[in-house]
């Protein structure tokens, strides 16, 4: 039996894990109606993770996908630290405050201890991903052991290589039209490639089953990945309209506001694709000073948006979405499913 009919999915779909705007109810939605639902856990603590999961569970008996964090924990530069927080002091002044004295660490990388893998192998959900690397060996070895299915997401022939060689199951083939952070393993070394042009190079390089991530937003995108060799398909930001996602009012109408979208490493320390608004217009010059290292830019980004928002400023939100968004439709997760299969000629 191949590693997706172990799934048993009625339709080759897979929901995104969006860390922030996934839930357990729609999760168990995209489950029920025949896809594979997802939790993005890796912003999430231990106890959190253990609620969402017992939550879905309660609401479906399909299977869905957990998702982790695999970034490499790096050392702040404290001299970098200091010289973008004054980077960033002038915006904070604009709604009365002063920038935090120093940048946290807010999320924890699922190579940092076994925490996150003891849960897991705990509760038994049907397929766990990760996102920016590998897990350690013995990670993989436990899941394996567990039934549990593996998927890591790649964004180049290398990393898709090296997963294969770690044991995982699936590979994401997330190409440069996705929303939001993309799985590439280290920031400074994308090769920018879009979904087709990543699932045709996995397709003929790579042995293991390829779902495509990436600016997916109908049937039709979604059956031609399928055509260019793509055994699944992968869709995040068609589904953040749902009204059982976590996002709020207005960035869900942001969606349908003719978006324009551009990538920018300054909100979070790594590279992620988001509506364009102030980040992108004022932070993002040519002459900002670097960045910090991911988490710890998105501690200070969270803050500042989160003072602008108390003042019905929303040019902070990170707004994340796909580079066709504006061809998203406005349905819920199981009409969602129904549609996409039918465009697919699957139903």
């Amino acid at each position: 039996m191949s590693t997706l009919n172990q799934l048993s999915l009625q339709y080759p779909i897979f929901l995104a894990p969006m860390a922030g705007v996934s839930t357990p109810q729609l999760a168990a939605e995209v489950s029920n109606a025949g896809g594979l639902g997802s939790l993005g856990l890796g912003a999430s603590s231990i106890e959190s993770c253990r609620e969402q999961i017992l939550k879905t569970q309660a609401l479906t008996d399909q299977a869905f996908q957990v998702n982790f964090f695999c970034h490499r924990s790096e050392v702040l530069d404290l001299d970098v630290a200091q010289q973008w927080i004054q980077h960033l002091q002038p915006y904070f002044a604009q709604f009365g405050h002063h920038a935090p004295e120093q940048l946290n660490c807010i999320y924890p990388s699922f190579l940092d201890s076994d925490d996150y893998l003891h849960l897991i192998l705990e509760l038994r959900p049907a397929a766990v991903s990760f996102h920016f690397g590998i897990p350690h060996p013995h990670q993989i070895q436990a899941l394996k052991e567990a039934g549990i299915i593996t998927m890591v997401t790649a964004t180049n022939l290398n990393e898709a290589q090296a997963i294969e060689q770690a044991g995982i199951d699936l590979i994401i083939a997330q190409g440069i039209e996705a929303g939001g952070h993309r799985g590439i393993f280290h920031p400074q070394r994308d090769a920018a490639l879009s979904t087709a042009e990543l699932v045709q190079l996995l397709h003929q390089y790579c042995n293991l089953p390829i779902v495509a991530a990436g600016g997916i937003m109908n049937g039709q995108h979604a059956q031609h990945l399928l055509d260019l060799g793509a055994s699944a398909v992968q869709l995040g930001t068609a589904f953040i309209q749902c009204s059982s996602s976590n996002a709020n009012t207005i960035y869900r109408e942001a969606l349908f506001d003719e978006p324009v979208t551009q990538i920018s490493a300054a909100i979070s320390g790594r590279p992620a694709r988001g509506i364009v608004n102030d980040w992108h217009k004022w932070i993002e010059q040519l002459d900002r000073p670097e960045i910090p290292v991911y988490p710890y830019s998105y501690d200070i980004a969270k803050q500042l948006h989160q003072l602008a928002a108390q003042q019905q400023h929303q040019g902070f939100a990170a707004f994340w979405a796909g580079s066709q968004v504006a061809e998203i439709r406005q349905l819920e997760a199981a009409e969602l499913i129904y549609t996409l299969a039918k465009e697919m000629r699957l139903a």
